[in-house]
């Protein structure tokens, strides 16, 4: 097992006791999950669904055209969408969880966007993404090059041969930019932590409330 597979293991499983502690799931609460991969890389992929103790109550939304996943999870409900609107009432869910999308979604205006179908169609919401001002891009394990502007990070990801993480791939977010979505977004009521490791934010945890 790498260094890398081991630390986000970690991460994740941080994460999960913080949304454990913070929304106190119950056979009640419908939860959906904003992200799912069909295609497993590591047994860390999907981790709502390997660990949320009441799958009939867990939704899973994504982009993918779900073949494997309802083979992994066939108590889960599984939906695909455009990856723009949710097909989803108003206030449907009592809690969304989104771990490590925001930043796949596209451009700023399309970040305000995905916030705006979180609180419309939760009441509460957990979302992460990592922090741009980590040492170590955690996408494409490039170090400090990430710090400059995109176009720049873009051109070292295409000249190292990693072309798949430029464009709108991946926009990564400070915690002054997610303090700007969220205002954007009109989003008042939330909470963000700050993951560590050792002295840096690793990524971030926002929790936002009902209005």
């Amino acid at each position: 097992m790498s260094i890398a597979h081991m630390v986000s293991r970690y991460n994740r499983e941080r994460k999960w006791r913080i949304f454990k502690q913070l929304i106190q799931p119950n056979p009640q609460m419908n939860v959906l999950d904003v992200g799912f991969s069909d295609k497993e890389y590591s047994n860390i992929d999907n981790f709502i669904e390997k660990n949320y103790p009441y799958p009939h109550n867990l939704t899973a939304l994504g982009i993918d055209t779900p073949v494997e996943f309802p083979k992994r999870y066939p108590n889960v409900n599984v939906v695909q969408y455009d990856g723009i609107k949710f097909p989803f009432n108003k206030k449907e869910f009592y809690c969304c969880w989104s771990n490590a999308v925001i930043e796949h979604v596209g451009d700023y205006e399309q970040q305000v966007a995905f916030l705006m179908e979180v609180v419309r169609v939760s009441n509460t919401a957990f979302i992460t993404t990592p922090n741009r001002y980590f040492p170590i891009e955690v996408h494409t394990r490039s170090v400090l090059i990430h710090y400059f502007p995109k176009v720049i990070f873009d051109k070292f990801l295409r000249f190292i041969g990693k072309g798949w993480a430029t464009g709108n791939y991946m926009n990564l977010l400070s915690l002054t930019g997610i303090r700007r979505l969220l205002k954007d977004a009109n989003i008042t009521k939330y909470k963000i932590i700050k993951n560590k490791l050792l002295f840096f934010t690793l990524d971030f945890a926002i929790i936002i409330y009902h209005e």
